[in-house]
């Protein structure tokens, strides 16, 4: 074990071990899921500075900060969820820290997703791409790459209609098939939330989360870079930053 995390620390020196950061940096017109009007909303990102090498502090920078804990690049744990919320080790402070590393399965998408904002990743779409690249592993996260993180201000990203979001996601009977038969320890993707913009009116609604969080697996939102990862091969780390 020892020479293996010596190999580890020699491998990400050089560079052999590429390190990647799919998180999006926090601004104040960082993208915010909108609800229904009926329901509470997330509060945008603000930064308040304290001092900035000045009179309020001569020799340091530093800021408060605010933000609702669903803003930019996030971990949706079990209990984020009601299907989740009785399960066990379900939010972050409980859950144990190896589950936080696990391997990442890249379903490219993205140009299906440019033509079709409403895209659906299905069974079949898994199956075949598991016909190329090999069995989605048990404990591996499936990522769905849209190339969604590339579209350009908050308006384009979250792609608000009269009758709701329009962006991609999975269908409830991938959903099942991830859970039941891969199980997978989550699925993430590049948009707002890991539900397709329409799943609101899908049988059941929000399929990803209640599927999920239901079977105490995890979530991860407005994930970038995912084009600079492989198939298969990649590792996630994932603690909440």
């Amino acid at each position: 074990m020892t020479n293996l995390l010596a190999d580890l620390a020699t491998a990400l020196g050089s560079g052999t071990v590429r390190v990647i950061d799919l998180s999006q940096p926090l601004a104040p017109d960082t993208p915010v899921i909108a609800l229904p009007p009926q329901f509470g909303q997330s509060a945008p990102f603000r930064v308040e500075p304290i001092s900035h090498y000045d009179a309020r502090g001569p020799a340091w920078a530093w800021s408060n900060l605010s933000l609702g804990e669903h803003t930019g690049t996030h971990f949706d744990a079990p209990i984020h969820w009601i299907t989740g919320k009785d399960q066990p080790n379900n939010a972050l402070d409980t859950i144990p820290p190896q589950r936080l590393v696990a391997p990442a399965n890249v379903i490219d998408c993205a140009t299906d997703c440019a033509t079709n904002p409403d895209f659906l990743l299905t069974r079949a779409r898994l199956e075949a791409w598991e016909a190329a690249h090999g069995r989605i592993e048990a404990g591996s996260w499936v990522l769905l790459r849209s190339d969604w993180s590339k579209r350009p201000g908050p308006a384009m990203f979250l792609n608000a209609a009269d009758d709701g979001p329009h962006t991609p996601g999975p269908d409830p009977d991938c959903v099942q098939f991830m859970v039941r038969e891969r199980d997978v320890i989550g699925f993430g993707t590049e948009t707002v939330g890991t539900d397709a913009g329409q799943a609101f009116g899908f049988d059941p609604p929000f399929p990803c989360h209640a599927g999920m969080h239901g079977a105490n697996k995890f979530g991860l939102a407005s994930l970038t870079n995912l084009d600079r990862l492989p198939p298969k091969g990649a590792i996630l780390i994932t603690p909440p930053r």
